[in-house]
């Protein structure tokens, strides 16, 4: 199977002006100014508002049309929109991978979250959102007795990774095309061996998917994807009860289509409209065997 490389670049950055105004602009952001959101491309742009999800919108439009959860950042307190902030414009520079780690586990994090690298679309950095974690040694704060512990198991685990593609396809993971990484994520996945490289199989693709999914959902690009109006403090909730909704959130304009209903080929559940027709990766399960 052939195709483009899978290894693009994510953006993460502001899409528009120089330097000095990016960095104009963030400082706007974190003092909660309205109209700082003009500056910045993706989240809070006026012509994209309720389509600013990370992941493409379906022929339906966005489930939460009209919603920006950056639109709420003037009721966070200081500390918590520096955060929010920081995860849209001012991620820290790799730190813990290698270039090749980098690379591998950029194309890895994006198959888990299936970011399919599309031509102007932008997208979570999530590598460098877990390349952060390790980094500052921020982990579960545990791990599975039969695993090294977690910035050693990803060395291992994304090395090994790149051992498989090279001995499949010649090439590196991060060279290889979209479906060709697709297709030996889904091998390892699924492998009868308990054991793969010498790590437990079920606990790589645990470590895989807790990190990838932490770091998606902990965007605020997510938030607006999932209709999510982030921090409630310090303001909190005044309307609480079944389906009522506080004055600034936005109600689902597709109650029906619930993703973990969606099926696969095989019947098994997708946990999005893949292109590809194939099933969203599944984390591995364990809850023996804990190291803390």
């Amino acid at each position: 199977m052939t195709g483009e490389p899978s290894n693009g670049k994510m953006t993460g950055e502001p899409s528009t002006g120089n330097e000095e105004d990016r960095e104009h602009a963030r400082r706007a952001m974190l003092r909660g100014d309205e109209g700082a959101r003009h500056v910045w491309g993706r989240s809070g742009d006026p012509d994209r508002r309720g389509g600013t999800g990370p992941l493409p919108a379906n022929s339906q439009g966005p489930r939460f049309p009209g919603f920006d959860v950056m639109a709420q950042r003037t009721h966070w307190d200081d500390a918590t929109r520096a955060v929010v902030t920081d995860r849209l414009h001012d991620l820290p520079p790799i730190r813990f991978f290698s270039t090749a780690e980098e690379a591998a586990a950029t194309c890895l994090l994006n198959q888990l979250m299936d970011q399919h690298v599309r031509g102007g679309e932008d997208q979570i950095e999530l590598v460098r959102m877990v390349d952060g974690r390790l980094a500052e040694d921020q982990t579960d704060g545990w791990h599975y007795d039969d695993m090294p512990t977690d910035p050693n198991a990803w060395r291992q685990s994304l090395a090994a990774l790149d051992e498989d593609a090279v001995a499949v396809h010649g090439r590196s993971f991060a060279e290889l095309d979209w479906d060709d990484q697709h297709a030996l994520l889904e091998s390892i996945e699924n492998g009868k061996d308990k054991h793969w490289h010498e790590l437990p199989r079920a606990r790589v693709w645990s470590l895989w998917t807790r990190y990838a999914a932490t770091a998606f959902y902990a965007h605020p690009w997510a938030w607006n994807e999932i209709g999510f109006s982030g921090p409630a403090y310090p303001r909190g909730y005044k309307n609480a009860g079944v389906n009522k909704l506080e004055t600034y959130e936005v109600r689902d304009a597709q109650p029906a289509d619930d993703p973990l209903h969606r099926q696969g080929p095989n019947g098994a559940p997708m946990l999005d409209d893949d292109k590809h027709g194939s099933e969203a990766p599944r984390a591995g399960r364990g809850s023996d065997g804990r190291h803390g």
